[in-house]
């Protein structure tokens, strides 16, 4: 056992206690009394509802979880990885189409033994609480829809980094990160309008009311409306979203129809300025800075690790590799990952709460974004008394009572 071993193994075994750590203070914070800000939109059958809900899906997650650990690390110590590649090295395709066979292995063994986690948590868990709406036909199609896309569009990324790293000589990295950057920033572009509705279909949002008050909102900040559409988000499940995408003549707003349904127009035009104000504080632009940023470090320290043998020794390999090598690295790096999502998470909830301020300081009625928020938790069973510890390692949304409660303050 060496000390990538040890590393990894440490990694692995203390982020799975933070989880369940932090689970179970949630569990453990969850508070039987309605707090005061939500007794105009929770009666005490919802509220018990929504506490059992988070019980429910902490205890899925605890299995999940677990399994997870568990199946890493009987593979990884009965030399699961050195076998694989050497299964995937018989069909002598050369490095990219091996390493294609070796990382395709293992994305679809991870969705085989993930697949009855996802039917039950669906099937039975969502359809317990009355949030299922989808369809078997709609959840293996998905499922479809996943795969081919990881195949058209992930295989071909991924085979342009090996191909990097295999051939690019010192500025490997360099390329790769070069490489992945403009793949980003096309998606993003492109997604809206080519990827997302393969899953949904999306709707401009029709003539009437609504239409007419976000437009006229949307004049009042000087917001270059392209379109605001009506995703089916009731296809799947009864829960309720708004989100902003894509940029330049592509960004868009989305509104969930179960969003459009439960919600006044006042509300729904609160719901909206909250989208556009991550917009007009340039949040977007500056996550995605971030993350170019992130991407170069990784690839940087990459090109380091592919050179240490001792990294391969760690998993039993009889060949070093780069497609191999690209998930050592992935695990051994996992640490600075999770220092940099808890990071993301911190940045994220300042992002919500900035937010937020635009919407309440720019619609007529600060009250109406409170209003969106309250009904949003109960629509959703969220938690209303969530653990500190656990709203650091997971939120990337303030607790919607914080939230509430700073609003009110503006």
């Amino acid at each position: 056992m060496n000390i990538f071993t040890i590393i990894i193994l440490a990694a692995i075994l203390i982020d799975y206690m933070l989880g369940i750590t932090s689970n179970l203070l949630n569990l453990k914070a969850l508070d039987k009394s309605l707090p005061d800000e939500f007794e105009d939109v929770y009666d005490e059958e919802t509220y018990a509802k929504s506490q059992e809900y988070t019980k429910v899906r902490t205890k899925f997650g605890f299995l999940t979880g677990t399994v997870d650990v568990l199946i890493l690390l009987a593979f990884w110590f009965a030399g699961g990885f050195n076998w694989l590649d050497q299964w995937a090295r018989g069909f002598e395709f050369g490095v990219i189409g091996t390493g294609l066979i070796f990382i395709g292995a293992l994305v679809l063994g991870k969705i085989i033994i993930s697949m009855p986690f996802g039917i039950y948590s669906t099937f039975v868990i969502e359809e317990r609480f009355g949030f299922n709406k989808t369809t078997p036909g709609t959840f293996v199609m998905d499922r479809i829809k996943g795969l081919l896309l990881s195949l058209v569009i992930g295989a071909p990324l991924l085979a342009g980094i090996i191909a990097f790293f295999e051939y690019g000589g010192p500025w490997a990295w360099v390329y790769a990160w070069l490489a992945v950057t403009a793949f980003s920033l096309v998606m993003q572009y492109v997604a809206p309008t080519w990827i997302m509705p393969l899953f949904n279909k999306f709707e401009p949002l029709e003539d009437g009311e609504l239409r007419q008050a976000i437009e006229e909102y949307a004049e009042s900040v000087d917001f270059p409306l392209q379109g605001v559409y009506v995703m089916d988000g009731s296809k799947r499940s009864s829960k309720s979203n708004a989100f902003f995408t894509g940029f330049g003549k592509n960004k868009r707003i989305a509104l969930f129809d179960t969003l459009i349904e439960k919600h006044t127009t006042e509300e729904l035009v609160a719901v909206l300025a909250h989208e556009i104000g991550h917009y007009k504080k340039k949040h977007i632009i500056k996550n995605m800075g971030i993350s170019i940023l992130q991407t170069g470090i990784m690839f940087a320290l990459l090109s380091i690790f592919l050179q240490v043998p001792a990294l391969f020794d760690a998993f039993y390999m009889d060949e070093m590799s780069v497609y191999a090598g690209l998930l050592f690295f992935g695990l051994l790096y996992s640490p600075v990952e999770t220092i940099l999502g808890i990071g993301m998470q911190v940045l994220s909830r300042k992002y919500e709460y900035e937010a937020d301020h635009y919407a309440a300081t720019t619609i007529e009625k600060r009250e109406a974004m409170i209003d969106a928020l309250k009904k949003l938790s109960k629509d959703n069973l969220s938690n209303l008394t969530p653990h500190p510890f656990y709203v650091f390692l997971n939120y990337s949304h303030p607790p919607v009572l914080k939230r509430v409660e700073t609003m009110r303050k503006i």
